[in-house]
């Protein structure tokens, strides 16, 4: 859902940044979706920053589901965010489904809840993919093409049944984290012939992408990385049609101290 990614943009946002007004829009009266494509690192960081920024500044429930567990919350999260409480954290729930059959048990009965999340964040979901028996960079199978417009499939039916239902005054939404194994190491660039971002690309409504930026301007800004933020897709002209358009790029800067800051470009 781009609203939250903006709002996250927003508020991380470094003073010198400010070119041009990065106002967010509304939460949109449909179920939306965004897939953020790239580095596991930096796109674990983001989600997290999604739940938190979801639960704090608009009070959604959240679900967090991974594979690997997360024992704390990272430096810049504990230091940057302005209403970061333990009341807004009782929020986001963690959840750390091993397979992907454990996934969608979990989706599925998400209508028996009675408080289900607003959000659905999945961290690496290339890893579900995968299945629980690949290691390392097995690369995928033609079999999961078809798993990932299932668990797609099912978490736009499961958004659209939570939305319907009105369980929340807000839209139920989800976005997921995905690294396809032959761009593992080519610093998070996609692959425009990935078969399984193909079909993704089916479902998610925005791209996501991460792209490290290996110019002077980290160099300048005194951060040890920078990342280019790229927002694309059909969502961005619908989440916003009767107000300023999504922000098409960011710029990510990380500090050595942990801090992260956001421009808009």
């Amino acid at each position: 859902m781009t609203d939250i990614l903006t709002l996250v943009f927003k508020t991380f946002m470094s003073e010198s940044g400010l070119k041009k007004d990065p106002s967010v829009c509304p939460p949109s009266p449909a179920p939306c979706s965004a897939l953020m494509v790239g580095d596991h690192r930096i796109s674990r960081s983001l989600l997290l920053l999604a739940a938190v920024t979801a639960a704090s500044e608009r009070g959604l429930k959240v679900l967090f589901l991974a594979q690997t567990q997360i024992q704390s919350l990272p430096v810049f999260l504990q230091r940057c965010s302005p209403s970061l409480s333990p009341e807004s954290l009782k929020k986001i729930t963690f959840s750390y489904p091993r397979t992907l059959e454990e996934l969608l048990q979990q989706v599925a009965s998400l209508h028996e809840s009675p408080a289900p999340p607003s959000l659905i964040i999945i961290d690496r979901l290339e890893g579900f993919l995968r299945g629980a028996a690949g290691h390392g960079h097995s690369g995928f199978h033609s079999g999961e093409q078809s798993c990932a417009a299932h668990v797609c499939a099912l978490l736009c039916d499961t958004t659209a049944f939570l939305t319907q239902r009105g369980s929340s005054s807000a839209p139920s939404s989800f976005i997921a984290s995905f690294l396809s194994d032959g761009d593992a190491g080519q610093d998070g660039k996609e692959s425009s012939t990935d078969p399984i971002l193909d079909v993704l690309d089916r479902y998610f409504q925005v791209r996501c992408t991460l792209d490290q930026d290996r110019s002077y301007e980290a160099v300048a800004a005194a951060a040890q990385e920078a990342w280019h933020i790229y927002l694309s897709g059909r969502g961005l002209a619908e989440s916003c049609e009767d107000g300023p358009s999504v922000a098409q790029e960011w710029k990510l800067f990380i500090f050595p101290d942990g801090l992260m800051e956001f421009k808009l470009v």
